[in-house]
Parts: C-alpha cells; sequence; structure tokens
C-alpha cells in the first residue's frame, strides 16, 4: 500500500483520507528558479500558492484551489560539512531518503520520528518529532533553511543571517513562504539499544517520572480497553551491533503489525462489539525484545496501516493525570477504540509555534482506524487535553483556531507579525491557516 498522497484526476487527496482539494494548478519546479518564477506567476493570475509534501498530515494545511507546489524534484543533499557538522538538503527530499545517505556517510540526526515517509520540509513545518529526554523535534535540530517569499525573494535564515526569520520558519506552517533547503545538524552515526517491553498501565503510569529521568528516549502505547501497555526505551550503546534478525523483523514489525493488525482492525470496524476483545487478545502478543542499531533502524517503524490521529502537547508535568482522565473517559463510554494510544516526550525549546516552545512537553496522541467514524472520541480527549492547556500538532486533527492558540502560545503574536510583514496579501492562505493564525 503506498504511503504517499494521490493526485489521481486532478484531485490531491492527503494520506489519511480526510482532505481532499482541486488545485487549480500544479507545478512541479526542478529547480529554486522555477519554483520562484511559479511564485511570482501565482500572484500575477491572483492565486494563491501551497506546497504539499507526501501528504502525512491530517489536516488541510496542504490544501489549496490555487496552486500546488510538488517539491518531488528538489531532493537530494546540496552539501556536507563535517567540521560544522551540518548537512543542507533540498526540501522536497524524504526523511527516508536522507536517513539512508546519511548513513552511508557515517552521519545521523540526533532525533527523528517515528516515520520517515515524510519530506524534511513537510516534518518541520508542521512540527514533527519523536521522543527524547534532552533532544527535540526535527525542527530543534535545524541550524538554517532557505524560503521563497511572497514577492520572489529567495531567503536565507538562520541564528545569525534573518535571525527574526529564522525563529519562525523552522515551524512555519507554509505560512511565511516555501521552503527550498534545510540545514541540519547532524553527528557521528552511533548505536541505540532499544528495549521494547509490556508494563501495566498503573505501573507505567506511577513511575513515569522515574522512566522518564532514566531513558535517553521513553515512550510507551496504551491499548484502551485494557489495562496494559508497551513500552520502549533507547539509548546510546557502545555496541555491538545486535540488529532485530530478518525474519523476526519480518515477522513481528510487518506479519503482525502490519498485517494481522490490518485484518483485526478491519473486523473491529465491521463488528464494533468484538474491539475489547481484540485489544486483549493484541496485548497478549507483546513480549520483550531488545535491539541495538544505527538511529533511523530503532527511531522508525514501517506503518502500513492507514488512520486519522490527534495528537496534543501538554505541560510534562500534567501527563500522568491527563492520560487517566482519559482512560476514566474511555472506560465509562461506549466508544470501542481499536487502536494504541501513544504517548511520547520532548524538551522545550524555542521555536514559535513548536507544540514544545517554552515548556518541557508531553505527548498524547489519539487514533482510528481509516473509515471508522472518529469525532465522538476525539471531541472527548480534545475536551481533556485543552482543559491542560494542550496544544495541538499543527498536522493533525484538531477543532483550535487563533484565539485559543493566542492563549496557549506564547510567542503567537510574534510569528503573525512575522507573517504579515513576509506574506501581507495572502499568497500562502488557506482556509486551515485562516482558522489557526487568523486573516
Amino acid at each position: 500500500m503506498s504511503s504517499t498522497a494521490s493526485g489521481k484526476s486532478g484531485t490531491w487527496r492527503n494520506w489519511g483520507g480526510t482532505v481532499a482539494a482541486r488545485p487549480a494548478r500544479e507545478v512541479e519546479p526542478a529547480s529554486v528558479d522555477e519554483l520562484v518564477a511559479a511564485v511570482r506567476k501565482a500572484a500575477e493570475d491572483g492565486l494563491t500558492v501551497k506546497a504539499v509534501g507526501s501528504g502525512h498530515s491530517f489536516t488541510s494545511i496542504a490544501a489549496t484551489d490555487g496552486v500546488l507546489i510538488r517539491p518531488q524534484l528538489l531532493t537530494g543533499i546540496r552539501n556536507i560539512d563535517r567540521e560544522a557538522g551540518t548537512v543542507t538538503v533540498e526540501a522536497g527530499t524524504p526523511l527516508k531518503r536522507l536517513n539512508l545517505a546519511l548513513a552511508r556517510e557515517g552521519l545521523s540526526l540526533t532525533n527523528m520520528g517515528d516515520i520517515m515517509e515524510q519530506t524534511v520540509s513537510g516534518a518541520t513545518s508542521t512540527g514533527t518529532h519523536g521522543t527524547g529526554r534532552d533532544s527535540a523535534s526535527i525542527a530543534a535540530q535545524i541550524k538554517g533553511l532557505e524560503l521563497v517569499t511572497a514577492d520572489g525573494s529567495v531567503l536565507t535564515c538562520s541564528e545569525k543571517e534573518n535571525p527574526e526569520i529564522f525563529a519562525g520558519a523552522r515551524i512555519g506552517l507554509g505560512a511565511l513562504g516555501i521552503v527550498t533547503a534545510i540545514t541540519f545538524a547532524v553527528e557521528p552515526v552511533f548505536l541505540l539499544t532499544a528495549r521494547e517491553e509490556p508494563m501495566s498501565f498503573d505501573q507505567v503510569t506511577s513511575r513515569f517520572d522515574e522512566l522518564w529521568t532514566e531513558n535517553e528516549h521513553f515512550e510507551f502505547y496504551w491499548f484502551p480497553h485494557t489495562g496494559s501497555t508497551n513500552t520502549k526505551r533507547n539509548n546510546r550503546s557502545a555496541g555491538p551491533e545486535q540488529p532485530v534478525g530478518r525474519v523476526a523483523g519480518w515477522f513481528e514489525d510487518e506479519f503482525v503489525s502490519n498485517g494481522l493488525w490490518q485484518a483485526a482492525n478491519w473486523v473491529g470496524r465491521t463488528v464494533p462489539a468484538t474491539v475489547p476483545t481484540i485489544a486483549q487478545i493484541s496485548t497478549r502478543a507483546w513480549s520483550t525484545r531488545t535491539y541495538t542499531d544505527i538511529p533511523y533502524k530503532v527511531f522508525t517503524s514501517p506503518r502500513r496501516v492507514r488512520f486519522v490521529e490527534m495528537e496534543y502537547a501538554l505541560p510534562r508535568a500534567a501527563l500522568v493525570d491527563t492520560l487517566r482522565e482519559l482512560k476514566a473517559m474511555v472506560d465509562r463510554s461506549h466508544l470501542r477504540i481499536s487502536y494504541p494510544v501513544e504517548v511520547r516526550t520532548a524538551p522545550a525549546d524555542d521555536i514559535a509555534l513548536s507544540t514544545a516552545s517554552g515548556r518541557d512537553t508531553a505527548y498524547i496522541a489519539v487514533h482510528m482506524f481509516k473509515g471508522t467514524p472518529y469525532q465522538a472520541y476525539f471531541t472527548a480527549a480534545e475536551r481533556i487535553f485543552t482543559a491542560h492547556e494542550g496544544r495541538p500538532h499543527w498536522g493533525k486533527v484538531h477543532t483550535r483556531d487563533a484565539e485559543y492558540f493566542a492563549g496557549v502560545y506564547p510567542r503567537f503574536g510574534e510569528f503573525t507579525a512575522l507573517r504579515d510583514r513576509l506574506d501581507p496579501e495572502r499568497l500562502f492562505q488557506n482556509d486551515y491557516l485562516r482558522r489557526v493564525l487568523g486573516t
């Protein structure tokens, strides 16, 4: 099953099937100059402009009825500076290609999310993150970027060059311009030892601070309708390399986690009453395993079963109470939730619209299998998250607006002022940005 978005019959659809759009025209620029020309032509024609990566956002952040920019030809590594510890990569490069190329060069990002199908610009512009006690989101690893603005200018931004734009554009939501290249901090490739271990919900919540403190990267999944979680601890290792065996990896990560999981969700969608039983059976399939490998092989996993997702960032200190409230809500409801709830963390960063901006953060992500009604579950979960000053992931389902964001992001006004300066005519506007940033 393809992990990219569909563009058949002139209609663009996202990966999760939650958004469709019919742009007036699509452009695949092969160079920055061609992209600049496309932006200027759109302005002349009175059309708005949006860039789209692999379509892994569940919101309409990339949807447009104007000009849709597809950056598939803007790919590859421009430069590796080993002395500075950086790599500059074209914006349309998928994270998977970047990770493979860096590994061949003996280099790695410090942290990454749990999938690598997105383009580097799509992932960073929406605030994609993994989990980490000390290491933050992918955008927080950006050292510089190149941006085409509404007047066709090409700006380079870093802490030293256009620093006020750099402060916002690392997670720019596509509102400030179109990112054409990104410079990431990298380091010599290292090994991570992963330990995956089942643990009860009560145990992991009561020990959360301890588990977070003791591990560089800690995350867990809780299956609704059960008292069980599966935990994952990733820590740097001196080796030796001990990857998951090929046969075991195929069986556990492809056959069970994708093939059987797809079938189980089909059954649950067709007969919702079976969901609690399926959840109980699924948790019994978990077992402890430990392996050591290079970072992208530990951080990321294949995700071929399609779903819809909402994720909120909360103050880390509020995580356990919030998660217990979520469990109590599910337990007393008639909801049937076939997908696990994912919990991760990130340290505070200094990016204006980062979900971790200015505060140590924990993330709770709720999911539903594609084609299953999700609104009642997500509405109830969102009510809990917003009561704890939650910040929704920019690329995942939510109902918040500019008024709400002005209250939970101290630097929200700083970002909107920057937008007014760079795009006063709203060339990069769409309905989503109108809702979350205001007019």
